[in-house]
């Protein structure tokens, strides 16, 4: 819906209705909710997993307490550290005294929550399988995580005389399925302090295919960079948006004011190339001085400043420029400005960057 705003203003060619209706898009984009629930018996791990997907340490101060007694005793919300509108739900162990199996998901307010995460450290049992049931009454999607087969796998090495890891992790999955006795029931296998192992990666994809279109991105932004193919798909979501940070270039080129232009691409690459830090863990100074073969200095801050050295230093064509501000005043397609490379954001070649 907001992509048509987008094009429906690049068709009346005025470029303070395009920059508002650009920003409007972007701004949403960002702002998706997603909740996610995480639930379990007493000791399971549940805070554990909270924290790892969020890539936060157990000892942090912004941590999902962790322990091996009950330490959650409330309903308790989490934020991903870099995207607010991410939260993870630290739930009560169903089953306890204060959250009984039969009232669970009413006490726990399961409206909120986006699909839920049922977690067990050893095997799932008749309250696990009975909250999948009610909750999938209630239209909402669950899946289930069997933790600390890390823990699993050295204590079968240590016990086994022909220790086959493989045929150890079928025989797990295998009991685990046994014992929910519910259809085709989505088990994943993980270690919340090895993310890189196991099942974690494949329970990431089973969300993001099902879950609903506009809050895919968000989720994929939001996960830990535990492999290639995740990176891999991070870099396409924000290769996807550049051309709206392109056509914000091209608005502000259209402003007859001189510097008016390099000012706008500055920020505009602050908040972009400021996105990649976050996203990717990297340092953002040393992306911008490595795309002018400038000497890069590690620790260096990301700011307007080192950005319009940059830019200066850059190959800013003229007559480039004017080549977006045509296209912009002709009202051409959303499509045909951000496939450009004669662009504000694409002579400072992003894309190259993402690459």
């Amino acid at each position: 819906l907001h992509e048509e705003s987008v094009k429906e203003a690049l068709k009346t060619g005025d470029a303070a209705l395009i920059a508002e209706k650009v920003k409007e898009y972007l701004e949403k984009h960002e702002q998706v909710p997603l909740n996610i629930a995480v639930t379990g018996e007493t000791g399971s791990g549940k805070s554990s997993f909270v924290n790892a997907f969020r890539g936060v340490d157990n000892k942090d101060e912004n941590a999902a307490a962790t322990g091996c007694v009950e330490t959650t005793k409330e309903v308790k919300s989490y934020n991903h550290p870099k995207y607010p509108n991410v939260t993870l739900w630290d739930l009560p162990g169903i089953g306890t005294t204060m959250f009984p199996a039969d009232k669970y998901l009413k006490l726990v307010g399961f409206k909120k929550f986006d699909f839920f995460i049922i977690i067990s450290a050893d095997r799932f049992r008749e309250n696990d399988a009975k909250l999948a049931q009610e909750i999938q009454k209630m239209g909402k999607k669950f899946y289930f995580v069997r933790t600390k087969i890390d823990l699993d796998m050295k204590n079968q090495e240590r016990s086994q005389r022909d220790f086959n890891e493989k045929n150890n992790l079928h025989r797990i999955r295998k009991n685990c399925l046994e014992k929910l006795l519910i259809p085709s029931p989505k088990v994943f296998l993980i270690s919340n302090f090895d993310l890189h192992l196991y099942d974690f990666e494949r329970l990431c994809n089973t969300l993001e295919k099902e879950l609903p279109q506009h809050q895919q991105h968000v989720l994929l932004l939001a996960l830990p960079n535990i492999s290639q193919e995740v990176c891999n798909k991070k870099r396409e979501v924000l290769q996807a948006k550049i051309q709206y940070y392109a056509l914000m270039s091209a608005v502000g080129a259209a402003v007859p004011l001189p510097g008016t232009s390099t000012v706008v691409d500055a920020s505009i690459i602050l908040a972009f190339v400021t996105k990649c830090e976050d996203v990717f863990h990297i340092d953002g100074g040393e992306l911008l001085l490595s795309l002018v073969k400038e000497p890069v200095k590690s620790g260096g801050k990301l700011t307007l400043a080192l950005i319009l050295r940059v830019l200066s230093s850059s190959i800013l064509s003229t007559s480039l420029k004017s080549g977006q501000v045509g296209l912009l005043r002709e009202g051409r397609g959303l499509e045909e400005i951000g496939s450009s490379e004669d662009n504000g954001v694409g002579l400072f070649s992003m894309k190259g960057a993402l690459r």
